[in-house]
């Protein structure tokens, strides 16, 4: 798991942001967020700091899900990491 939550961190710093970010919270929040959901395409938004949220676009499968991308904002800008 250490290896996906690393791909993770990698894919958001790409993007160029330049801020904290933890591939294990992030997993571990979208798992939380999808648990009893209906298969099928989902946006979901996380509160991160007074001025930065992240926006996940999902895709739920009956046994497992697909984080297509992140979106982190900023106060100055957006962040997009593609998962896909």
């Amino acid at each position: 798991m250490e290896e996906l939550y690393q791909a993770i961190e990698e894919t958001i710093r790409m993007s160029g942001y330049n801020g904290p970010v933890n591939g294990e919270e992030i997993y571990n929040e979208i798992s939380d967020e999808i648990e009893d959901k209906e298969p099928g395409a989902y946006v979901f938004m996380s509160k991160k700091t007074d001025d930065i949220f992240y926006e996940y676009k999902i895709q739920i499968f009956d046994d497992q899900f697909n984080l297509s991308s992140m979106d982190v904002h900023t106060p100055t800008q957006v962040f997009h990491a593609d998962f896909d």
